[in-house]
């Protein structure tokens, strides 16, 4: 049985329902087409590479698009022939579409196409809105920014360390 049961975990939680479907939809497609192969590698905290192996095509025959949570590539089949009689074909020529369900917020930065790989570097830019902020009591102090003691980075767009402001 190859089936994924997230029940103890949606009746103590709220608002994963997106997280859930994903998960379990994940789960039943496996196993489906894994061409092109690619590579998912995280290249810093909030960096991201996608790189497929896309040998014989060019920049034309491909489409890359990104649209809400989702990043798509496609890739045409080319139909021109080869001058000479073909006697062992072991170079795949087909076509493919390949989906990435992407994290809010993760955006995708560059796409280049060399030496047969499809390099795809994506960002995840968190609006300053949605960054944790500490809150002064009395409200006449300024605003300052939360250490993420796990990173040891700053998030936000001020200056002074959280543990300055005590």
């Amino acid at each position: 049985m190859n089936r994924l049961d997230l029940t103890p975990y949606r009746r103590s939680t709220v608002g994963f329902d997106r997280l859930f479907d994903l998960l379990e939809k994940q789960a039943r497609s496996t196993g489906g087409d894994n061409y092109p192969p690619f590579n998912i590698e995280r290249r810093g905290p909030d960096q991201y590479r996608i790189t497929l192996a896309v040998a014989g095509m060019r920049a034309q025959d491909l489409e890359i698009t990104a649209q809400a949570n989702m990043l798509t590539v496609i890739g045409a089949k080319r139909e021109d022939q080869p001058d000479g009689e073909l006697l062992h074909v072991g170079i795949a020529n087909r076509g493919f579409e390949r989906r990435f369900e992407l994290a809010d917020y993760v955006r995708v930065e560059n796409a280049d196409l060399a030496d047969g790989l499809l390099v795809i570097d994506l960002l995840r830019e968190v609006p300053d809105a949605m960054k944790p902020r500490k809150i002064a009591i009395g409200g006449s102090a300024k605003l300052e920014v939360v250490q993420n003691e796990i990173r040891g980075d700053f998030q936000g767009d001020s200056e002074a360390p959280a543990a300055d402001a005590a």
